[in-house]
């Protein structure tokens, strides 16, 4: 009799672990445990924490993107957004499953999003913030000594030295003292290839939102390129 006791309880403790072993790996192979990451498309020479990119190549957060000349680079990351480098530009970007965060060091960044998620984009200058309310398309531009903020879709905040301005689709902030040079075609917002990238945020926001559903996004596609206006 003691014998069988002894047996079912060596057969239960066997049971509980394995059952306990089954959900561990369970709970590891679920989306929430999966660190967040983004694919990688790209033209010309980019580096990704100073190694140098493919296209195709996957994405983590807390990296640093670098576009050297007529090159540009763009990052897909599911249902979060896209975010899109012009040529000359250094990123450092982060980002979760419902926020976008970013230090933009130099050159032009383009940011396109869906409802639900956040942004919080900073130069020298100031701090590019949405509060992920509505989908949302902008691009900032951190050339020429200063800070250009475009919004193309939804609303964003610049805000800088103590003050907070919004800026609705259509319009423009800056923030900064320009530093206008001769040399540069693309003074402000007004060159062909800041032009181009505006278009492409969009017509991305745009498309994504016709072709899902609210709370599934797709931002697969062609990738983008960009080159400066000569």
């Amino acid at each position: 009799m003691i014998s069988k006791t002894l047996s079912r309880k060596t057969i239960a403790a066997f049971l509980s672990v394995a059952v306990l072993s089954v959900y561990s790996m369970i709970a590891l192979a679920s989306p929430e445990a999966k660190v967040p990451s983004g694919e990688l498309s790209i033209f010309g020479q980019v580096t990704v924490n100073g190694q140098k990119a493919i296209s195709g190549g996957t994405l983590f957060s807390d990296s640093v993107i670098v576009t050297s000349d007529s090159s540009s680079a763009t990052v897909n990351l599911s249902k979060v957004g896209r975010v899109q480098l012009a040529p000359n530009s250094s990123l450092t970007l982060s980002f979760t499953d419902t926020a976008i965060t970013g230090q933009l060091d130099s050159g032009t960044a383009s940011v396109s999003t869906l409802a639900g998620i956040s942004v919080n984009l900073t130069t020298k200058d100031g701090s590019v913030v949405v509060d992920g309310t509505q989908a949302t398309s902008f691009t900032v531009n951190a050339k020429h000594g200063n800070t250009v903020v475009s919004t193309l879709a939804g609303l964003v905040e610049l805000r800088a030295g103590g003050a907070v301005k919004q800026i609705a689709a259509g319009e423009s902030g800056t923030a900064g003292t320009p530093n206008p040079q001769a040399d540069d075609e693309d003074n402000g917002l007004s060159g062909g290839a800041l032009a181009v990238l505006l278009i492409a945020a969009g017509g991305a926001i745009v498309a994504a939102i016709l072709a899902t559903r609210e709370d599934d996004i797709n931002f697969g596609g062609s990738v983008v390129v960009i080159s400066p206006s000569r």
